[in-house]
């Protein structure tokens, strides 16, 4: 009996043994699990900020390269700045000596304008005398224009070539006109037909007298009856009243030179 009873206490010994150990093995893992637990969230913080740290860093550089993107646009952009600001700078040159020299330009303008003026109103003296009052009205106009202080020399000098440039547009045109003319003395409305500067010619309006201007004796000369259909039909042409044709007019021979 004894000696079952050793054994029976022998056996719940190494029960409580087993099941100490057992605990303890159990806490250890518990243990070894919370430990790793802990390790894993260290790393998964540690994973998450390094995470972080690769994105700042990925935006730094996207911005980095943006702002060389930047910069090299700018660079170019200076260059081109530089290139256009020198030849600004060569234009000012440019337009500071031509300033200098605008007075310089205006005395030497306006003497050739005045010269210009004396030819125009010596051309229109001795020119067969069509619109007379008109064109001396102009030249008249011109030496008044080159007086006033307010116009420019280049308005000047274009008006001037303008007149020249009507007179020279008279030499290669067809008109007919109303005018005041002293026929046998005694002054008679007319009909004047001038063709170019090669005909000048007059007819009443009742195609009753006709004549034509003699240049070389500065003179108008009487026509017969039978120019009095050329007239009319040239004022007519002139007139836009009919189509153009040819037309037989007393034209005077070419001076010898």
């Amino acid at each position: 009996m004894r000696g079952t009873l050793d054994k029976i206490v022998l056996v719940a010994s190494t029960f409580v043994v087993m099941l100490a150990a057992e605990l303890a093995s159990a806490q250890a893992v518990e243990r070894i699990v919370a430990v790793e637990a802990r390790r894993v969230q260290l790393a998964q913080a540690a994973q998450d900020q390094i995470d972080g740290i690769v994105e700042v860093t990925r935006e730094k550089v996207d911005e980095y390269r943006a702002l060389l993107k930047e910069i090299d646009g700018l660079v170019v952009y200076n260059t081109l700045l530089d290139r256009q600001i020198a030849d600004q700078e060569r234009e000012l040159d440019n337009l500071s000596a031509s300033i200098d020299q605008v007075s310089v330009i205006e005395r030497q303008v306006l003497p050739l304008l005045t010269r210009m003026i004396e030819g125009l109103e010596g051309f229109v003296s001795l020119d067969v005398p069509f619109l007379a009052a008109e064109r001396t009205d102009r030249v008249a106009g011109l030496r008044s224009l080159l007086e006033r202080s307010d116009v420019t020399a280049s308005e000047k000098f274009r008006v001037v070539m303008e007149a020249w440039q009507i007179e020279n547009d008279y030499g290669r045109t067809i008109e007919a006109y109303a005018d005041q003319l002293q026929i046998n003395g005694t002054n008679r409305e007319v009909d004047v037909l001038r063709v170019g500067r090669v005909v000048l010619a007059y007819q009443t309006p009742d195609g009753a007298l006709s004549g034509v201007w003699d240049q070389a004796n500065r003179q108008w000369v009487p026509l017969g009856s039978e120019h009095r259909n050329s007239i009319r039909q040239g004022l007519r042409i002139a007139r836009n009243q009919v189509s153009a044709d040819m037309l037989l007019l007393p034209v005077a021979p070419p001076e010898e030179g």
